[in-house]
């Protein structure tokens, strides 16, 4: 099972408790790699995006012919409330996240590398700021703003650049974001040739009796990091997969730690509660929260009628799920789970729609 709740096929592997290294990734290159290799080198190491979209990275690091790169911009916002992984990644391994950033503007030599950091982590901005001695990279500051680390958000904010609608993405603008975590490992692939089997992750919220950072391998048991927290002080009634605005409510915690955990919150009735939902009251405090500028309850009514290709026609994928429109409701609407049904189900007619005409052109052609 996965942190979801769907059922997958897994490869279930015994350890032999042994914990021998496995050869580094220069062993098989052998040698120090150059920045033409560094793409090469990260894609072997299996570096994804670490903030939840593990989206491939020697992908993002291949923008499209044409497409000049300025920025390259560490998102170390870390904006989603109870989640500190990356402030304490900062704090303590601020070398490994500036080399790493270096690196990657070998890659893209005419690029600015900006880290940006929100206000509220004063300790990390310090630490970085002392410990950077990279001419190119610059520490930036940040007003503490939710979703300010939502890529779009934070391209406007430190770029000024805006993000045209989907499908549109950052290399566009000319921007790379990069997680934090996702730095330090492009530092460790291209230094010691280490793959992604490890991450570091958040175990917080009030049923915990223990909250911790944790650096855990990949595949460990959730139950397993409870346990090491001290377990549950009170019993939860919802257990995230991430933050409490875009986390995803798990079904078990008898699933495997993976690249896109983030973090694991546990909450009780008292910060866990949900209204029963009620009809909208036009009061458009969700139109005023969407930072994408949206209109949520009209995206809402448009799913709940089924009516996809209006969801589609007033942007409706570009909504980021960022959770603002159903925090501020006062109907206690579910308005961000809509947007992502919504969102999933014009994916699942641009896939029919796509195959029914490749196999149109097919069999004109066969003709």
């Amino acid at each position: 099972m996965t942190v979801s709740g769907s059922i997958e096929n897994c490869i279930v592997i015994t350890s032999d408790g042994k914990y021998t290294p496995a050869p580094s990734l220069l062993d098989e290159l052998g040698h120090k790699p150059a920045p033409s290799e560094y793409v090469k080198l990260i894609r072997s190491a299996g570096i994804v995006g670490l903030g939840g979209a593990c989206f491939p990275t020697h992908v993002k690091l291949s923008p499209p012919p044409g497409k000049i790169i300025k920025w390259v911009i560490v998102n170390a916002a870390e904006c989603e409330p109870y989640l500190s992984c990356d402030n304490r990644l900062m704090i303590e391994s601020p070398d490994e996240i500036i080399r790493g950033l270096g690196y990657v503007l070998e890659i893209f030599p005419e690029a600015q590398g900006i880290i940006a950091i929100e206000n509220n982590k004063p300790e990390a901005i310090k630490v970085m700021s002392e410990h950077n001695n990279n001419a190119k990279i610059k520490i930036m500051p940040h007003t503490v703003k939710y979703p300010q680390g939502a890529e779009k958000m934070l391209i406007y904010s430190v770029t000024g650049q805006e993000i045209p609608v989907v499908p549109a993405l950052p290399a566009d603008v000319g921007c790379i974001i990069l997680n934090t975590r996702t730095t330090w490992q492009i530092c460790k692939a291209i230094e010691e040739g280490k793959p992604l089997t490890e991450r570091v992750i958040s175990v917080t919220g009030d049923a915990i009796s223990e909250p911790k950072n944790l650096q855990v391998p990949l595949g460990l048991s959730v139950r397993e990091l409870t346990n090491y927290c001290g377990g549950f002080k009170d019993d939860p009634v919802k257990i995230l997969a991430g933050g409490p605005m875009m986390g995803l409510a798990m079904r078990s915690i008898d699933v495997p730690v993976v690249k896109g955990t983030s973090g694991i919150l546990a909450l009780t009735k008292k910060f866990a509660y949900l209204a029963e939902e009620s009809a909208c009251i036009r009061c458009a405090k969700c139109v005023e929260a969407c930072p994408m500028h949206l209109e949520p309850t009209f995206l809402d009514h448009a799913v709940r009628r089924r009516d996809y290709e209006t969801f589609d026609a007033h942007n409706g994928m570009n909504c980021i799920e960022c959770g603002c429109c159903a925090y501020v409701c006062p109907a206690s609407r579910h308005l961000t789970q809509s947007c992502k049904d919504g969102k999933a189900a014009v994916t699942a007619m641009r896939r029919k729609a796509a195959a029914a005409a490749k196999a149109k052109q097919e069999k004109q052609e066969a003709k």
